[in-house]
C-alpha cells in the first residue's frame, strides 16, 4: 500500500510541475546575414589544360586537351577502343552548342575466339514403327 501511495504521489508531483500550456518551444532564431557580399570581377573564362595516360600493361591509352578564351572553347581527346583502333575527337563549343569531329586511327581487329569445346549433341532417334 505504501508503494502505491508513493507512486501516486510521484505522478501527482510530476503532473503538477509540468508546464500547463504545453511545451515551451521557442522558434529558432533567424541568423543575421552579412549584407556585404564579396565582389568578383566579371571577366571571361580563360584556361588551358592537357593530360595523357599511357599504360602499356593494361593497354589504356587516352588523353584530353582543351583551351578556352571567353566563349571560344576548342579541344581534342582520344581513347583506345577495345577493337584496337584509336578514337580521336576534335571539337569546339560556342553559343550554339558542342561541335565534335570524330576520326579513327588503325584498323579494327577481331581475333577469333576459341571453340567452347562442348561436344555436339547426338541426334535424337526418330519414332520406331513396327
Amino acid at each position: 500500500m505504501k508503494t502505491v501511495a508513493l507512486v501516486l504521489s510521484m505522478v501527482a508531483t510530476v503532473a503538477w510541475t509540468a508546464p500547463q500550456s504545453g511545451l515551451n518551444y521557442q522558434p529558432p532564431v533567424q541568423p543575421q546575414y552579412v549584407t556585404s557580399q564579396p565582389q568578383y570581377p566579371d571577366v571571361p573564362a580563360q584556361y588551358t589544360f592537357h593530360w595523357d595516360v599511357s599504360d602499356d600493361y593494361s593497354g589504356n591509352y587516352y588523353g584530353h586537351q582543351e583551351q578556352r578564351d571567353g566563349d571560344n572553347t576548342q579541344g581534342r581527346y582520344y581513347v583506345q577502343m577495345p577493337d584496337g583502333r584509336r578514337l580521336n575527337v576534335e571539337y569546339y563549343a560556342d553559343q550554339y552548342g558542342y561541335h565534335p569531329t570524330l576520326t579513327y586511327e588503325g584498323e579494327a581487329q577481331y581475333p577469333s575466339l576459341p571453340s567452347p569445346g562442348y561436344p555436339q549433341p547426338s541426334p535424337t532417334p526418330g519414332p520406331v514403327y513396327v
